[in-house]
């Protein structure tokens, strides 16, 4: 049984798309929002996946806990989902003609067992006049967005290229996860 600590709709939509049996389990925990990248989304995945085991009772406590964090970074810096519309503006700003990358942790927790791991996803957006940037955020993808543009939806026009697994930007590193549990595809 796997549990996906998370109420993301994108990572249910995926896990579903492959035919992976699951449950959720969001975790209500506080995230860390600053420090580096990599670092940062790997914890957040620990902590998520932690937490959720932990409140498992049999006969589930021997599922397996899937906990992920995905971030946007560019020089370093998180950009993590726009607090308001002013914040992903100047997030789009910022990503605007630039090279950024979308870095998730991934945790999976079964029993004494803990496994943690990131991947990255090389993005280049497209210089972004402002028009186009206010065209974006009056559609309102940004909200509850890391890097305030969702790539599946509208916010694919804001992208040039991108270099890795799609569907980390999208918020599952499922080539990560494959990796890891090939045995989730049978």
């Amino acid at each position: 049984m796997l549990v996906l600590a998370s109420g993301s709709p994108q990572r249910r939509t995926i896990l579903s798309r492959l035919g992976v049996a699951f449950d959720v389990r969001p975790a209500d925990v506080e995230e860390l929002a600053a420090g580096e990248p990599h670092a940062v989304a790997r914890e957040n995945a620990l902590l998520k996946a932690r937490t959720v085991a932990a409140a498992l009772a049999p006969p589930e406590a021997d599922a397996l806990v899937l906990g992920v964090d995905t971030l946007v970074a560019l020089d370093g810096v998180i950009y993590g989902k726009p607090a308001d519309e002013e914040h992903a503006r100047a997030t789009l700003r910022a990503l605007s003609g630039a090279t950024h990358d979308v870095v998730s942790g991934l945790a999976l927790v079964q029993g004494d067992v803990v496994e943690a791991a990131t991947a990255v996803t090389r993005v280049t957006f497209r210089r972004l006049d402002p028009a186009t940037i206010d065209w974006y955020l009056a559609l309102g993808e940004w909200r509850g967005r890391a890097g305030g543009y969702a790539i599946q939806e509208a916010g694919g026009a804001l992208v040039r290229s991108i270099e890795g697994d799609y569907q980390n930007v999208v918020g599952l590193p499922v080539s990560l996860l494959l990796d890891r549990r090939p045995g989730l595809l049978h």
